[in-house]
């Protein structure tokens, strides 16, 4: 016959604050509650756990390593019962976000493997869009978007700022020169995207809408059209911080650059729903600190 884990529990009471009446005070209980327990234990095992005495009760040779065992035991059992109920409270499920590409490439994906080991229940689904997508319509939970905001009825968590860049590779540089006021760039081969007007109004001083010589829908063909020579682009840093800091890429005409355009804005977007809220929040929470924007 097994003996209750309630029981041993009332037991450990019992040795570690060295009496019955003690043992009953710190368990809320009465006195007769904590003997009876003692006393079940000791008949179904055949053998005395402790010595009773007026003033003190202590472990026999024979009840120590039962103790020093139970101990273990029981901590085992609430260690158990802790991973138990923090695996029903951790989110789980699907999630399904959306990116354009580079922000695919250059800050999510770093951050897949370290996601997957904190939160193992969520199933992650990762897609790339170049353009804003519905939702719904996609089956989406949450995107990250980058510019302002026009849809009102989503819900927008800002994740941060990524400076727009000028860049050029510094072969191109070497051959064309470098450009040293905004009007320079009429003289030089440029890079923009395709879709949006707003992609090509570069963040400049005096700068007209770009008639790019090359033209992508897609942020990372046009860097990589940069990194190959092709021209000068603007980037997110997110994209190009890398690049120039070790030298593939050149920025240009700082001090000509306008800050804090809208363009810098990077939110996450979603509908709020009961069942995909943890999973959103868990997402977002664990990515904002790590991001290289």
């Amino acid at each position: 016959m097994l003996t209750r884990s309630d029981d041993l529990t009332i037991l450990l009471t019992v040795v570690d604050t060295g009496g019955f009446s003690a043992a009953a005070e710190a368990l809320d209980i009465q006195v007769a509650r904590v003997s009876r327990a003692v006393s079940k234990i000791e008949k179904q095992l055949g053998v005395s756990i402790l010595n009773r005495t007026t003033r003190r009760v202590n472990v026999t040779d024979e009840g120590r390593r039962f103790i020093d065992s139970i101990r273990t035991g029981l901590q085992q059992i609430q260690q158990a019962e802790d991973d138990l109920m923090a695996q029903k409270e951790m989110p789980q499920g699907r999630l399904r976000v959306d990116a354009a590409s580079p922000f695919v490439f250059h800050q999510l994906v770093p951050l897949i493997k370290s996601f997957n080991q904190a939160y193992p229940n969520i199933q992650l689904e990762l897609s790339s869009n170049e353009g804003i997508v519905d939702l719904i319509e996609k089956r989406t939970d949450l995107a990250i978007r980058i510019g302002h905001l026009s849809d009102s009825s989503l819900h927008a968590r800002a994740l941060g700022k990524s400076a727009l860049y000028l860049v050029a590779a510094p072969e191109y540089l070497a051959t064309r020169g470098i450009p040293m006021q905004t009007a320079d760039l009429s003289a030089h081969d440029t890079i923009g995207l395709t879709g949006s007007k707003a992609l090509n109004q570069w963040p400049l001083k005096g700068f007209e809408a770009l008639n790019p010589s090359f033209s992508s829908s897609n942020g990372e063909t046009v860097r990589q059209l940069a990194l190959a020579g092709n021209g000068i682009a603007c980037l997110s840093g997110f994209m190009v911080k890398q690049d120039i800091e070790a030298g593939r890429l050149i920025s240009i005409l700082e001090t000509q650059k306008l800050s804090n355009t809208a363009r810098e804005q990077i939110n996450a977007v979603y509908y709020r729903s009961s069942t995909v809220a943890k999973r959103i929040s868990a997402f977002i929470d664990f990515i904002q600190p790590k991001l290289s924007l």
